[in-house]
């Protein structure tokens, strides 16, 4: 695909069963294939056949996941482009509906067949138990009401990375809108931000018609699967064999009660610092000793340098990485019109190999992005030899303590971007980032135990329940005069359009991150090396066991909660 910024990939194993010219975006050659895995599957008479069989398998959903993320990696690039619009689109209409039945029907069969009763447990508990949900859940009706719902994600990805505002002489995206609000010029951040705000509430009513359909849809698909709410349908489609809503409240709690004094107490300096009567939405990035932004880099190619010499500095095996992903142009990191908004990582499942995409504009918060996207990357990578497809992939509650705890290990190294003094104000940034996003966490997660627990409710409904739960983590913001773009302030949270009920896990994620972090100031060799190790471990074990071969502890109660925030308040005042 010519618009993808890497080439051909060699898959990481050369295919045995799938053909090397199967074209994986027309069903019928698909089919034919599943066909031939229902015969292979009832020929298994041993264990060794049926390991062999669940080999062979993943080197399909393998060659069609890769198929899958090489035309969604086009379109994010390029929403702009009709073609490379309709080949994503006719992946999500013509073959994710006639495949979805076929991978539970030989799901059931797996399940059902004498011989799997067999299979180690220790080794296929983890992929057993999520095979035995996915059956459970799956509902042939509820296929086309998905690939409707995936319809209107892509319809909310067009048209929010297609704005844009004239600011300064030109034409601007919001990503680069951003770069203003760490001007020292107050009104000039306050222009810039209302500019952007203004720009947004334009297509509020756009975002809101998707947003309703999506519910619909949702809500009629756990109807459909024998749930009340799409919520308690969501926790088990998601997997969440280890907490459940009231773990999550649980964390709710935690962060009103051990977080938001800190975040009151942070930002009541800042407005000190600042010298201003109220702390407004445009004096939240911009250094409060009216220094000037912090820019690391001028253009991309500065960015990924930087970046090689601190993973140099970090570890030579994480350097290798990086500087695979390099050679393999598997980095996609500037900003430009047309480009979906955001960051992420997505791997290439056949290929075994990561690819990279951000909007840069030469902030501190995109060295963050980076060395966070890097570290989904990097587990990526070390879980590459892992036999089973399945397996390598990690729960999100993990895969993003990979990531987040490269954040934190990395800032330790921020002098590549920086003088001392500026790096010390980026890792101070960067804590305090973290104290401010535990609230936004909790904010979107309980907002979405409302939406969802709520499904007969209006629009009125929702607007006054996003407000109230803003009032509970919202922090000391001053919102006066722009009281219509904090009731919206939701549509610009992408996970509640592409992935429901994914944002918590950031959240779990972090308290696991710091305390990698907080390993890594006892012992740096042996904290880096448990993350490695259990890095490798892809999603072979429980949650839980994952946490613990990191060195943590799976809990996100006040327990845990606090004493991290101490050490987090505590790093902040030894960077002043």
């Amino acid at each position: 695909m010519s618009h993808l910024p890497f080439g051909e990939m060699p898959p990481a194993e050369p295919r045995k069963f799938v053909p090397e010219k199967l074209d994986c975006g027309e069903w019928p050659a698909i089919e034919r294939l599943f066909d031939e895995l229902e015969t292979r599957l009832s020929a298994c008479k041993t264990v060794p056949d049926l390991e062999n069989w669940l080999l062979v398998s993943g080197e399909l959903s393998s060659a069609l996941d890769e198929e899958r993320a090489r035309r969604y990696i086009a379109m994010t690039c390029h929403t702009d482009d009709t073609a490379v619009e309709a080949a994503y689109l006719h992946f999500v209409e013509q073959v994710d509906p006639p495949l979805k039945p076929r991978i539970f029907r030989l799901a059931q069969q797996l399940l059902a067949h004498p011989t799997t009763a067999q299979l180690s447990e220790d080794r296929y508990r983890v992929f057993l138990r999520s095979l035995r949900v996915m059956v459970g859940l799956f509902r042939e009706e509820n296929v086309a009401l998905e690939t409707e719902e995936a319809k209107l994600g892509q319809r909310y990805q067009k048209r929010s990375g297609g704005l844009t505002v004239k600011y300064d002489g030109r034409e601007q995206t919001l990503a680069q809108m951003s770069r203003y609000q760490e001007e020292p010029d107050r009104p000039v951040r306050e222009e810039a931000w209302q500019l952007v705000a203004s720009r947004r509430l334009q297509d509020a009513d756009e975002f809101e018609s998707i947003f309703e359909e999506q519910l619909r849809l949702r809500q009629k698909i756990a109807e459909n699967a024998g749930f009340e709410n799409y919520r308690d349908y969501a926790f088990q489609e998601r997997g969440r064999f280890d907490y459940g809503p009231a773990e999550c409240e649980a964390f709710h709690l935690a962060i009103e009660t051990a977080v938001i004094p800190v975040l009151n107490e942070l930002q009541e300096e800042r407005r000190r610092q600042l010298g201003v009567e109220t702390l407004r939405p445009w004096d939240l990035a911009v250094d409060p000793m009216h220094l000037p932004p912090l820019r690391p880099f001028t253009d991309v190619s500065e960015l990924e340098e930087k970046t090689q010499t601190l993973f140099d500095r970090l570890n030579p095996v994480l350097a290798t990485y990086f500087k695979q992903l390099r050679t393999l142009r598997l980095l996609d990191l500037a900003n430009r019109k047309g480009k979906a908004p955001g960051g992420y990582q997505y791997t290439l499942a056949e290929s075994r190999v990561p690819f990279i995409f951000m909007n840069a504009v030469g902030q501190q918060r995109d060295v963050e992005t980076l060395l966070h996207e890097a570290g989904h990357a990097f587990h990526a990578l070390a879980a590459r030899n892992e036999p089973l497809a399945a397996y390598r992939d990690a729960p999100v509650e993990f895969s993003e303590v990979a990531s987040m705890s490269m954040e934190l290990l990395g800032a330790e190294h921020l002098d590549v971007y920086y003088d001392a003094a500026n790096a010390r104000r980026a890792c101070r940034t960067h804590l305090e980032g973290i104290v401010g996003v535990f609230p936004w966490i909790a904010t979107i997660d309980a907002f979405q135990h409302w939406i969802y627990t709520h499904p007969n409710h209006t629009r009125a409904d929702r607007r006054q329940a996003w407000l109230a739960i803003m009032d509970r983590f919202g922090g000391t913001v001053d919102w006066s005069g722009f009281e219509e773009n904090r009731a919206t302030l939701w549509h610009r949270q992408l996970h509640l359009f592409l992935h429901p009920f994914y944002y918590v896990e950031y959240g779990i994620a972090q308290l696991g991150a710091l305390q990698v972090w907080a390993n890594s100031k006892r012992d740096r060799s042996t904290a880096l090396a448990d993350y490695q190790a259990a890095l490798a471990l892809g999603g072979s074990r429980p949650l839980p066991e994952l946490f613990n071969r990191a060195g943590c502890r799976f809990d996100f109660s006040e327990k845990t909660v606090r004493p991290l925030l101490s050490l987090v308040r505590d790093e902040l005042n030894a960077l002043k």
